[in-house]
């Protein structure tokens, strides 16, 4: 079933603006539209499909952030740029920690706790896909939860959680960052990573964006409601870090249903021009991480 977004996530008012329309280009091909709050300018989608309806756009053998045995050069490029950002990842977390636990939510396969568990971490993964999970189980030696909620904080404390690309998927936005905050240690950080809609790329690739990938993105987020949202559950932003491969992934993605097919050149060029202009005009990179921790009171 659908749900209408009653009231804004972030600033709870009522009054919207259609922002846009944007099909689902990776699967059913439906149409979903994207709203803009008139108070605190958050884009969310709007009616949205629920918790039990949301699954089946998942269902698909060409996601391949969950299948590790895709053989096609897009397929092929995205590994090598997940082996690259494994290990930028952990140099990231690595700063902020020296040792002790993680948590990251919406493991995936689990490579990336794979690769902090070999350097000498004790991890825990959340993971609702049955697929993902059991791979990061059974391959990757990756203990996996299903559910964010089965984990209690009288019972868990975590050193650093990491969300990667998972806070635009989640319905319960804020309840999650309520239960994330009492999962963290004292002197703990939270990474976040989230497309931002604000990025050169997304400007010019307009509804054929690939980061927007309704109705799996529930929410598009610039820094301006990123930062709302997390001062509103008390946490600060230490720092804020580009994620530059991401934009030639996704300005190849949305060149393929802008035109039907991929050009590789065009798409380096492009992403090459969304990092120069977030570099020399601050309009911000196609990803974002940012390193927040909670607010000293």
């Amino acid at each position: 079933m659908s749900e209408e977004v009653i009231y804004c996530p972030i600033c709870q008012k009522t009054g919207f603006t259609l922002f846009l329309n944007v099909k689902d280009y990776f699967l059913t091909k439906e149409i979903f539209s994207i709203y803009k709050c008139d108070n605190c300018g958050f884009k969310f989608i709007s009616p949205r499909p629920d918790n039990g309806e949301i699954n089946r756009y998942y269902q698909s053998d060409e996601y391949i952030s969950h299948d590790s045995k895709k053989t096609s050069l897009l397929s092929q490029i995205y590994k090598f740029a997940r082996k690259f950002s494994i290990k930028s990842k952990y140099k990231i977390v690595r700063k902020y920690i020296q040792a002790g636990k993680i948590l990251d939510i919406g493991c995936g396969t689990g490579e990336f706790l794979n690769y902090c568990k070999s350097k000498g971490f004790d991890i825990t993964g959340v993971e609702p896909s049955e697929k993902a999970g059991s791979y990061a189980q059974q391959v990757n030696n990756v203990p996996v939860i299903r559910k964010l909620t089965d984990l209690k904080p009288i019972e868990y404390s975590f050193d650093c959680i990491t969300m990667w690309h998972v806070l635009e998927h989640i319905h319960d936005l804020n309840d999650t960052i309520t239960l994330v905050k009492r999962l963290l240690a004292v002197n703990a950080v939270l990474v976040v990573a989230v497309p931002n809609c604000d990025s050169w790329d997304a400007q010019k690739y307009s509804n054929f964006w690939a980061a927007y990938d309704v109705p799996r993105h529930l929410y598009h987020f610039n820094g301006s409601t990123l930062s709302q949202l997390v001062s509103n559950h008390g946490f600060e932003i230490l720092k804020v870090i580009p994620q530059k491969l991401d934009a030639f992934y996704v300005s190849m993605l949305s060149e393929k249903y802008q035109s039907g097919r991929i050009n590789y050149l065009k798409s380096f060029f492009f992403g090459f021009w969304s990092n120069f202009q977030a570099r020399k005009f601050g309009r911000g990179y196609s990803s974002q991480i940012f390193i927040l921790s909670v607010k000293k009171s």
